[in-house]
């Protein structure tokens, strides 16, 4: 077999010993040494040529392109470019597999041209930050792996993929198996009825191995997902200020199977930020608009729990800020993609293969490969600044608030607090205008989760008198309805007089 070659570039003098380390490792690990080929310029014999012909020429014949960036930037020629930039220039131009990692943090203190460069192979390459010679031989093998898992040249099987010896077919939660032959007959035209045998049902969706449930079995319709992986769980918080700071006004740990992690992650993001009750222009029912629209929300937290590595220990983190919301997993941009590529249309790449098919069966993925594109897209539409992406400490997503409520940021958090629960009242009281079932509720306040629904918009309204069952002996009627008292009809009044005059 040809083996891949791959073409070390660096500054040679400041990064020698991770240059030696890479090249050590790729010559006597076992996996790699059967694929690759490790070229470094030190290495190479005398040659009549200039040095930069022959590196050029080395490069061109490589088939993966290995950069190290650290501090300095190197001997500059003629046209001021340091060898590793016109190495990568040329890989570029060949259209060559090309892979990045970089040494240090984002802060840390760089020559001001080889800042640049990292700043110019953000947007092209999938990077990885390192600090030691062990995380970036760690991060290497992962690239390298994936790299020869989509090339066809080795078979590994995916997290969701593999098989989990110490479960059995009694930690399958049959109701969440029901529910999404439901949903996902409704959205894609599913084949299988609901009551499909177990057994059938996970055959069909791949998530069986020789009778043994797989990890994305567990994720996607487990009982307790979290009592195989501590790891599998959404942290939320909210800060009023535009840092990590205490007090915190309210943070959330949710657990759950990966659908529920996203309904009530989604959900705990728009009860916090601000909402605009638009014109009956179209309808009886006055619209209510989010700051940050809820497809933008939903895709960034979506592909932080589906695209995560469940290998790591970390977790999917969904922070929101005065001015952003920061939705982070531990996870990376696989070789064929780029920052630049997420802004259109683009290939898919899923690590987790088989919770991405559940996902899109159930309409929280739309199209393979568009999610992204359409955070950009979206966001645009609204008038809201670009999106930012960024791998430097897995992937992270920020979403942009609206400038006036970043000026809004006070340190008056307890208020805030109030205040927010009282306006989760005020948004159920506008959107019921006649007697309405609990779900027709939650759809026009784009909600997902019962749960979060019940606790934070209508058990408090119910309290409080403004809103009413239509059967109060039947609290659990699956015909239940609910309306407005005379209490919450005079308050709903005043509310839209307030919102008319905004309107104007």
């Amino acid at each position: 077999m040809v083996k891949i070659r791959v073409f070390i570039s660096s500054v040679q003098k400041e990064l020698i010993k991770e240059r030696n380390a890479l090249f050590d490792h790729f010559s006597t690990n076992a996996l790699l040494n059967n694929f690759f080929e490790p070229v470094m310029f030190e290495k190479f014999p005398a040659a009549s040529q200039t040095p930069e012909k022959v590196y050029l020429k080395e490069v061109e014949h490589s088939q993966l392109y290995l950069m190290l960036l650290g501090n300095e930037y190197g001997y500059e020629d003629g046209k001021g470019l340091s060898p590793t930039e016109s190495e990568y220039n040329h890989a570029q131009s060949f259209n060559i597999d090309s892979l990045a990692f970089i040494k240090g943090s984002q802060s840390r203190k760089r020559h001001t041209k080889e800042q640049l460069l990292i700043e110019k192979i953000q947007n092209t390459l999938s990077y990885r930050r390192f600090n030691k010679i062990k995380e970036l031989i760690s991060e290497v093998d992962k690239a390298c792996v994936a790299l020869l898992k989509h090339k066809g040249l080795i078979q590994l099987k995916n997290f969701d993929e593999t098989a989990s010896a110490s479960s059995n077919l009694d930690d399958i939660n049959t109701e969440k198996l029901d529910t999404f032959i439901g949903i996902a007959r409704a959205k894609r035209g599913f084949p299988l009825r609901i009551g499909t045998p177990v057994k059938k049902l996970l055959s069909h969706l791949n998530m069986l191995e020789n009778d043994q449930l797989t990890n994305g079995a567990l994720l996607a319709f487990g009982d307790k997902p979290q009592k195989y992986f501590k790891s599998a769980i959404v942290k939320c918080a909210h800060f009023h200020g535009l840092h990590v700071e205490k007090p915190m006004p309210d943070h959330k740990v949710i657990s759950g199977d990966v659908f529920e992690q996203v309904d009530q992650a989604v959900d705990f993001v728009l009860s916090k930020i601000t909402v605009t009750v638009g014109l009956r222009d179209k309808s009886n029912q006055a619209p209510l608009d989010y700051e940050i629209p809820r497809p933008v929300i939903a895709e960034a937290i979506v592909n932080a729990v589906a695209h995560r590595d469940y290998y790591s220990q970390g977790s999917v983190q969904v922070m929101l800020f005065a001015d952003r919301l920061e939705i982070s997993n531990p996870g990376h941009l696989p070789p064929e993609l780029s920052i630049e590529k997420l802004k259109m249309d683009h290939g898919s790449y899923p690590p987790n293969q088989l919770l991405a098919e559940t996902l899109y069966q159930t309409g929280y993925i739309e199209r393979y490969g568009t999610g992204t594109g359409e955070i950009f897209r979206l966001t645009k539409e609204v008038g809201l600044q670009e999106p930012v992406f960024s791998l430097d400490e897995g992937f992270r997503v920020v979403l942009w608030r609206k400038q006036n409520v970043t000026d809004q940021a006070t340190d008056q958090a307890t208020d805030q607090v109030s205040d927010q629960a009282e306006d989760l009242i005020k948004r159920l009281l506008i959107v019921l205008d006649k007697e309405l079932g609990r779900g027709e509720i939650m759809s026009l306040l784009d909600l997902r989760h019962p749960q979060n629904f019940r606790e934070n918009y209508l058990f408090p309204a119910l309290e409080l008198d403004y809103v009413e069952m239509t059967l109060p002996d039947k609290p659990t009627s699956p015909k239940q309805k609910y309306r407005l008292t005379k209490k919450g009809k005079a308050l709903k009044v005043m509310l839209e007089g307030k919102c008319a005059k905004q309107n104007k």
